[in-house]
């Protein structure tokens, strides 16, 4: 059983090293994949010296410009589709995501083809947002699941594991959102593609360190693009 995490990064100097640190020493071995937007604050540099280190556990893609969330995932999955990755993790850098549950979203892909970590499955469990934060997330997973019917109370989330088989049936090319829109469409895609969605209930702690990228527009294309989502004709990926 191989298993990769994927951290999209852009300007995270503050975090990038002392995560990979973090998850390198976890007892249960996880590789890891960083997928820098070309930061300015030399980001992809620190990875880079800590490959010295980790050799093949650590791997980096450098993209040039910021390509947005969602194509840096999706460059990540096929990087790992192609590496014959077992199940696939998605988490940010700013430890937010706390790397402890890791092995929790591990346990639950061995009922579920989805597991998400949940800020909402039990109550609000979210430490530090600025109240106008909070609500719009919470509200907007409700949001989704009355316009979508998708049985999941964070359809946002970011923490989220996938089995091989999940992936390898989405057709990226057509994944349309690319902001936080791409989370619920991927979790979205995948329900309607028959696969089971399981949530992990985490407690999840506002960044300390680096500068949120939440905007107005990334949520703007994610409440109009669920709108559109109860149309769209999804189909398993066919195999060439």
């Amino acid at each position: 059983m191989r298993r990769l995490i994927i951290i999209p990064t852009y300007n995270e100097k503050e975090n990038v090293v002392r995560m990979i640190r973090r998850l390198m020493a976890m007892e249960q071995q996880y590789d890891l994949l960083i997928v820098d937007d070309g930061s300015p604050d030399g980001t992809a540099a620190l990875v880079a010296e800590e490959q010295a280190t980790y050799g093949d556990r650590l791997h980096l893609i450098e993209r040039s410009g910021k390509l947005g969330l969602g194509t840096a995932y999706i460059a990540g999955f096929k990087f790992a589709l192609a590496r014959g990755y077992d199940r696939i993790f998605e988490m940010d850098c700013d430890f937010s995501h706390n790397p402890d549950d890791l092995p929790r979203l591990d346990a639950m892909l061995e009922q579920q083809d989805v597991a998400i970590g949940s800020r909402y499955s039990k109550g609000v469990n979210v430490v530090n947002w600025p109240m106008g934060r909070l609500l719009m997330s919470y509200f907007a997973s409700k949001y989704v699941r009355t316009v979508t019917r998708m049985p999941v109370y964070d359809a946002t989330a970011g923490f989220v594991g996938y089995r091989r088989e999940v992936l390898a049936a989405i057709d990226f090319d057509r994944v349309a959102m690319n902001g936080y829109g791409f989370q619920i469409e991927m979790k979205y895609t995948a329900w309607t593609l028959g696969f089971t969605l399981g949530e992990v209930s985490i407690i999840f702690i506002d960044r300390e360190a680096g500068t949120s990228k939440m905007s107005s527009g990334i949520f703007g294309e994610a409440f109009f693009g669920v709108l559109k989502l109860p149309f769209r004709n999804i189909k398993r990926k066919t195999l060439k």
